[in-house]
């Protein structure tokens, strides 16, 4: 995916010459997608649709800093088979499209949601003391250290290599 901020308006006409402009940052994999969405979103809370609007601007939007960690919170509502839910999920990534990737795929796995059904209400970053998630916090520690508990050595030259082994290797040290 990724993130575009599209702005619209109603078209002008003899009783409004300058109507009011709308402007939404939407998750889409490209730009005719985006748009469409933009026109669900904005016909469900304005009194407009594709035909009686134009599209001013579509602009991607880029991260700042794309190589620094952060956490992102995202609102999401969403369609299931029962009805409509809302939803507060925290996630940590370097980019907010790659938290709203880890987001449609986390849907898709844990309530078999699809990617139409959700609708991204807000993907904002926090800060670390504001995360309420254990599955974020656990990473807040300083001295955070990944174990390396199965190492198989492998040999610096194909000559070296061999099928068979006299012992096992040792994999723990």
């Amino acid at each position: 995916f990724r993130e575009y901020q599209v702005i619209g308006r109603l078209k002008p006409t003899a009783d409004i010459t300058t109507p009011t402009m709308y402007r939404m940052r939407i998750f889409a994999p490209n730009e005719v997608v985006a748009k469409s969405r933009f026109w669900y979103f904005l016909s469900k809370y304005h009194k407009m649709k594709k035909t009686t609007g134009e599209i001013l601007a579509v602009n991607e939007i880029y991260e700042k800093k794309p190589n620094v960690v952060k956490n992102y919170a995202a609102f999401v509502r969403y369609d299931s088979r029962s009805g409509t839910h809302n939803l507060y999920k925290e996630y940590r990534d370097t980019t907010r499209v790659g938290a709203v990737n880890q987001l449609y795929l986390d849907m898709a796995g844990r309530h078999r949601v699809r990617t139409r059904s959700v609708q991204i209400i807000d993907v904002k970053e926090i800060a670390s003391k504001d995360c309420r998630r254990a599955y974020v916090t656990e990473f807040h520690d300083n001295n955070i250290r990944f174990p390396l508990p199965h190492r198989v050595q492998r040999t610096s030259e194909k000559r070296y290599q061999r099928r068979f082994r006299p012992a096992r290797p040792n994999t723990t040290w």
